[in-house]
């Protein structure tokens, strides 16, 4: 069923901050650029480095060393993540992921499983289930710009631990 699949662990958050911020980072996500300013690359790193969701004051908790001062300088950052495909936001925990698969931007319809036991999100992309969204808002005449499916549960580890 689901094309592309990939775990965002919610363990193993590595507050270390990532000394080498002089470089560019380079990132191939359909529109992004090849060039991200200072604060998107690391916001981006920090991101990339939770392994799972973090809301927009944890990043900024962990970018203080890094000059970080205000939570607007970490949604601008998070902002152009999320606009360039790089970052996910996750509605119902108000928390943002990396994306985990660089083909995303081809997908219509984005798919996360969050465990409500351990944390952990996958993030996923079926070709069914946006053949039948983009079926039902043609036959209601619905404009569909962007779908987000947020399923809540509980993983495969979380059961077999009980």
């Amino acid at each position: 069923m689901a094309e592309h699949s990939h775990d965002h662990a919610a363990s193993g958050h590595d507050d270390a901050p990532d000394h080498d911020h002089g470089h560019d980072h380079t990132h191939d996500h359909g529109s992004a650029p090849a060039k991200l300013t200072r604060n998107q690359t690391l916001v981006y790193g920090a991101l990339s480095r939770a392994g799972g969701p973090l809301t927009a004051y944890t990043i900024l908790d962990q970018l203080r060393d890094d000059g970080f001062r205000a939570p607007l300088q970490v949604y601008r950052a998070l902002e152009k993540l999320v606009e360039f495909g790089m970052v996910h936001r996750l509605e119902s925990l108000n928390a943002f992921v990396a994306c985990s698969h660089p083909q995303c931007v081809d997908h219509e319809t984005m798919a996360f499983a969050i465990c409500e036991a351990c944390g952990s999100v996958s993030e996923f992309a079926d070709a069914a289930i946006t053949r039948q969204l983009k079926g039902w808002a043609g036959n209601n005449g619905f404009a569909l710009a962007k779908t987000t499916i947020e399923l809540r549960g509980t993983c495969r580890s979380c059961q077999a631990a009980v």
